[in-house]
């Protein structure tokens, strides 16, 4: 049960993690100024943003029960991560690690909103603010594709976990736009500032936690690879 907890700890700082990583942040902010610019209302721009984070948590949701349920229910793999879930984790904490430390970089080509889009969210009112959230959740930069897949994924097939820890993922990648929902609705003169001091504190947020995942992919690997005892 305490193993759970931490696993579900962890799951929601990855969450928080990849929220206020800078292009994700960017997304988030420019869905709900959007959606927020078309509905007016200041209480109806926060209900789009938590109609937002719902659509980003049922996203990640999907993908979990997808991902995790498929690896469990073959019975070879599912054998085969039993067996070496825990080999494999210390070298892919370290890679998760070397990313969020910008030493290792992938680059993903990035979707853009079209103008077919953009009227079908008009259309939608504050309910585009849910289906923008389910969007922008599948454009995966390197920093959340790196915690998502290369993290979170790897401790929900160990924990058997293809619902809950996905899901407290995505409601804590959400937990910035419920600020910045109220931000814009106040008015935008105070999104700038609060912009630049998440964004500091997501440097070195993320450096901690890349230091963190390569000290104790390195304490893994010398266990569970090298046999070494500490």
């Amino acid at each position: 049960m305490n193993e759970y907890f931490a696993a579900i700890l962890t799951a929601f700082w990855l969450g928080i993690l990849t929220s206020i990583s800078p292009c994700p942040l960017a997304t988030n902010i420019a869905a709900i100024s959007y959606v927020g610019r078309r509905v007016g209302e200041p209480g109806k721009i926060f209900q789009a943003g938590l109609l937002y984070t719902l659509g980003r948590t049922a996203a990640y949701m999907a993908i979990g029960i997808v991902l995790v349920s498929s690896l469990l229910s073959a019975p070879v793999l599912s054998h085969i991560l039993q067996k070496y879930m825990n080999k494999f984790l210390g070298p892919i904490l370290i890679l998760v690690g070397l990313v969020l430390l910008n030493v290792v970089s992938f680059s993903f080509s990035g979707g853009g909103v079209s103008e077919k889009l953009q009227s079908r969210v008009d259309r939608m009112g504050v309910w585009g603010g849910a289906f923008l959230g389910l969007l922008f959740a599948l454009f995966f930069c390197p920093t959340s594709a790196a915690l998502f897949f290369g993290s979170l994924l790897p401790l929900a097939v160990q924990q058997h976990s293809s619902i809950v820890l996905p899901a407290v993922y995505g409601v804590a990648t959400g937990l910035p736009v419920f600020l910045f929902a109220l931000l814009i609705a106040l008015g935008a003169n105070r999104v700038g500032t609060a912009f630049n001091l998440i964004t500091h504190f997501e440097t070195w947020a993320r450096r901690i936690t890349g230091l963190i995942f390569i000290l104790v992919g390195i304490y893994y690997t010398l266990i569970n690879i090298f046999g070494i005892m500490l």
